[in-house]
């Protein structure tokens, strides 16, 4: 992933300041150029905890439209992304990437859920080299729903899909043991 930084696309509002608000005038300003002023906020607080995945959506979701914005200049589809694009994730923090690569093959490129997975499975690759706590970073799910509800849903649809490809079928299982009897 690539560092990049916020900035707003007002200054500060001049109503608020011709009303005697200086630092309320700021307050938009402030806010949305937060994401990228200090990484990795301390999460032990709600609002550290809504900052970093804030962070780590911004960060993720700008690198990911600029390598699909290059990909298109010389690709007329999507099909062949992961022969050219090789993603890396090295702990959790980028993890949310798997998500918005599949929002917008899904939803902006319009890919069948089986045509974007395919290409997301080849084009991340996962690594972790620790089992510290700060590099297994999880998210309360009401947080998720909350900043990123497309994302949840894309998330619940991997797991669903994982479970079922990993469940055992009853069926076939019955048939194999009834037959030894």
């Amino acid at each position: 992933m690539r560092l990049w930084t916020a900035q707003s696309s007002r200054e500060f509002n001049l109503g608020i300041f011709n009303q005697g608000d200086y630092v309320g005038a700021m307050h938009d300003k402030v806010l949305s150029e937060n994401i990228s002023k200090v990484l990795y906020p301390d999460d032990k607080v709600e609002q550290g905890k809504e900052l970093r995945l804030k962070q780590q959506y911004f960060l993720v979701a700008a690198t990911l439209q600029d390598i699909l914005r290059r990909y298109d200049k010389q690709h007329s589809s999507p099909a062949d992304f992961a022969d050219y694009v090789a993603v890396q994730l090295n702990d959790t923090h980028p993890s949310i990437a798997i998500a918005e690569l599949m929002r917008l093959l899904l939803d902006v490129k319009v890919l069948s859920w089986d045509q974007a997975w395919s290409i997301c499975t080849r084009t991340f690759a996962y690594t972790n080299h620790t089992i510290l706590p700060e590099a297994l970073e999880t998210w309360p799910v009401e947080l998720i729903g909350r900043l990123l509800p497309r994302h949840l849903e894309i998330i619940y649809e991997i797991n669903h899909r994982f479970l079922q490809d990993v469940a055992p079928d009853t069926l076939e299982t019955r048939s194999v043991s009834d037959a030894s009897l």
